[in-house]
């Protein structure tokens, strides 16, 4: 069966060899011959999860670049996209038979998962990383790439239904946004279809029900439309333009219908027809004749042909209604618009040179630089993704300059994002905005076809504010105002980062010295690229480093290392009954160290258990201590009943507490007032206004115990504007 197969594969790949004989480019058969020889060889005895040979996976992913018209050392890399990732074969070895070209876009389409990285996220930001770089060089790359994604769309029925899923899920998220930002629609739209037929089946089989129901009437319909349009094409034109139809994909359908709330017969545009004349002036002379054919329907006119989108694809499109009271669109374009919106970056092989060789494409490969530039400084997996998914998002709006310049931004782009599109320094002494004359929010977000003008200082020393990173959308305005932060305010950062830090610290119970930070921090410092603690915290202050990500890591080790600290310090374990001067009595135990953790401060009152070390006696812990929750089914030997001494127990324990509040004028001396009151010992107190605004202080204070704490914190409470206090780690 399987020997079969192959000569099924052999009489496809003559039949790929005699398409690409007929086709009028320069293409180098023997090479694509040698290509195909030598990936069968290597992947013999390999099987797909459908149970065909492999071989039939790199055959059918060459075959759609030859439909998308790509060159020679592109279908060769197709046909050997996997030798490297899953045969012996290796780089060297396609670079020595096929040449440097090849071998470098089958090394760019070659994922990383031999590499051991942290987790399966990190795994795909890398994966897409090396894409973006790879696009960089070759633009073939992703073409390759999104061809090899097709097919296995296509064969992904035979993978079990949580693969299905999440794969569809990666494809709709990355996969579509590229193709659509390439300008491929054909591999763009029914990537889509597939994706969204596994994420949402009953809505994909509704909707393609409700089409088949309807496709008698549709396409008597678009015939009578394209029929009427020509006719009266005809006394203008000859010969006639081109007169195309078509019906809106089942998920741009989904996408009105269930994510717009509308009615299958509310959407507009599920019918198109499309005319293709020869020049730019032949389209707006025919979009004339469509608005004297049918009625226009307001607001439904969008010009792309002066305004591209990103992805360079342009047209005019208006939707108007026939006599059949039904709305369709009408999409204009010359034959050179129409090769680029059907074939995007891939109609320049298609269409133009059409031969091997490296291409550059300036202007249409910046937005690749800039995701490329803006992710330099992060190191942070979810981060990549969720800043690539962002900067490929499919939607843009289109805003102007007073001076008439068109700024292209995605959906939800505030003016703090157009003024960095403008320039750097544009968005570095923004002081404000005005929208169609009228002063704006630095979050108002921009629509498409308004006058947006920014509003700058001329002091040389003014510079964007910290909280602009929460409220800009665009990944390219954050890098600019982080790399300013950086290199501007690099004490200022210092100050920010260890104040963050060490208030997470204290949160989670981490009761550290700075040099043992510093040892418990190398393994962040090196993956952020942070030569000194200072240069850490400055990374944590500009934004580089987000401490929601590092704090869970650093009390995991934290606990884990004071564990281990306490198991291997010796001690000798005596019968009887220890009282310490800590005012603690150990059940079982005579004349032995006692103290109180650093980890979580117990007080008198509050339930506690010890822990029998090697060397320092017995450990006392708060029974809600973190180190005590994740140790005491570890070795529970070790764990030995403990209780306070009750009247012999000393004077006074320190306390850290954290007391927040509205910040208004004199909270500070109140709260401090209300101690002294009570006849509390402070030791420490230190205030400081929060990024919500908010007044936090941090105290340090002596109390008898819990009962006096309890009778503190309360009495704090009733200070006005106090909103709470809480202990915490000192």
């Amino acid at each position: 069966m399987a020997e079969q197969t192959i000569q099924t594969c052999n009489r496809n790949f003559e039949k790929l060899i005699t398409r690409l004989s007929d086709l009028d480019k320069n293409y180098n058969l023997t090479k694509i011959r040698s290509a195909y020889e030598f990936a069968r060889e290597m992947h013999d005895g390999q099987f797909r999860e459908s149970g065909e040979p492999y071989i039939t996976h790199p055959l059918a992913v060459a075959g759609i670049l030859v439909d998308l018209g790509m060159d020679t050392d592109a279908i060769c890399a197709a046909l050997l996209h996997d030798v490297v990732e899953d045969t012996d074969a290796t780089y060297d070895d396609v670079k020595k038979q096929f040449g440097a070209d090849v071998a470098n876009l089958v090394d760019g389409v070659t994922k990383l998962d031999k590499i051991n990285l942290a987790s399966k996220e990190e795994q795909q930001a890398e994966n897409i990383r090396k894409i973006f770089l790879s696009m960089a060089k070759d633009i073939r790359v992703i073409i390759i790439k999104l061809a090899d994604r097709l097919h296995n769309m296509r064969t992904l029925g035979f993978r079990s239904g949580v693969k299905r899923r999440d794969v569809s899920l990666e494809t709709m998220s990355i996969f579509v946004p590229l193709a659509n930002r390439l300008g491929i629609r054909q591999l763009k739209e029914e990537l889509e279809d597939i994706s969204f037929s596994y994420l949402d089946p009953y809505a994909y089989a509704e909707i393609e029900q409700l089409l088949e129901k309807s496709k008698r009437e549709r396409e008597e319909f678009i015939e009578t439309i394209k029929s009427r349009i020509r006719k009266r094409l005809a006394a203008d034109f000859d010969p006639v333009p081109t007169v195309e139809g078509r019906v809106k994909s089942a998920y741009g359908i989904y996408k009105k219908v269930y994510e717009q709330g509308k009615t299958f017969d509310e959407i507009y545009d599920k019918y198109a027809v499309r005319v293709i004349v020869n020049t730019v002036t032949e389209c707006y002379f025919v979009l004339g004749i469509m608005h004297d054919m049918f009625q226009p329907i307001p607001n439904r006119f969008k010009d792309y042909i002066s305004t591209p989108k990103a992805n360079m694809y342009q047209s005019l499109h208006t939707t108007v209604m026939g006599r059949e009271g039904i709305p369709f669109e009408v999409q204009i374009r010359t034959w050179d618009m129409h090769h680029t919106a059907e074939f995007g970056i891939a109609a320049h092989w298609k269409y133009k040179e059409g031969r091997s060789g490296k291409y550059k494409f300036d202007e249409r490969l910046n937005w690749v630089r800039q995701i490329l530039d803006t992710q330099k400084e992060s190191d942070d997996a979810e981060d990549i993704v969720r800043a690539i998914k962002n900067d490929l998002s499919p939607e843009d709006v289109f805003a102007m300059t007073p001076k008439g310049d068109v700024i292209s931004l995605p959906q939800g782009a505030t003016v703090i994002d157009f003024a960095y599109a403008i320039h750097t320094q544009v968005g570095h002494k923004m002081t404000g905005a005005k929208v169609d004359k009228k002063l704006v929010p630095f979050d108002y977000v921009i629509k498409t076809g308004e006058i947006i003008e920014i509003i700058t200082s001329k002091d040389p020393s003014h510079g964007p504010k910290r909280d602009w990173l929460n409220i800009c959308k665009t990944n390219e305005a954050k890098a600019k105002i982080r790399s300013w932060f950086k290199k501007e305010r690099r004490d200022e950062n210092i100050v920010e980062g260890r104040e963050s830090l060490w208030r997470e610290l204290r949160r989670n119970m981490i009761r550290i010295t700075e040099e043992e930070l510093q040892e418990l921090v190398v393994v962040d410092m090196k993956h952020h690229g942070c030569e000194t603690l200072d240069d850490f915290y400055a990374a944590i202050g500009y934004g580089g480093v987000t401490l929601s990500k590092i704090v869970p890591r650093l009390k995991e080790e934290y606990t884990k290392r004071t564990a281990e600290a306490e198991k291997t310090e010796n001690f000798e374990f005596t019968p009887g009954v220890s009282k310490s001067a800590s005012g603690v009595i150990v059940d079982g135990i005579d004349n032995c160290v006692v103290k109180l953790s650093q980890c979580c401060s117990p007080l008198p009152g509050d339930d506690i258990i010890g822990f029998i070390t090697r060397g320092h006696g017995v450990s006392v812990h708060k029974k809600d201590c973190v180190n005590y929750l994740s140790q005491k089914d570890a070795e529970p030997d070790r764990w030995v009943p403990v209780r306070w001494a009750g009247k012999e127990l000393p004077n006074y324990y320190k306390v850290a507490l954290e007391v927040v509040g509205y910040n208004r004028i004199g909270i500070f001396s109140d709260v401090l007032a209300s101690l002294s009151e009570a006849r509390i010992t402070t030791h420490e107190a230190a205030a400081r206004v929060l990024k919500n605004g908010n007044f936090m202080a941090s105290l340090t204070i002596s109390v008898a115990g819990t009962a006096e704490l309890e009778g503190v914190i309360s009495r704090m409470k009733r200070v006005s504007g106090v909103l709470s206090v809480d202990r915490s780690a000192k």
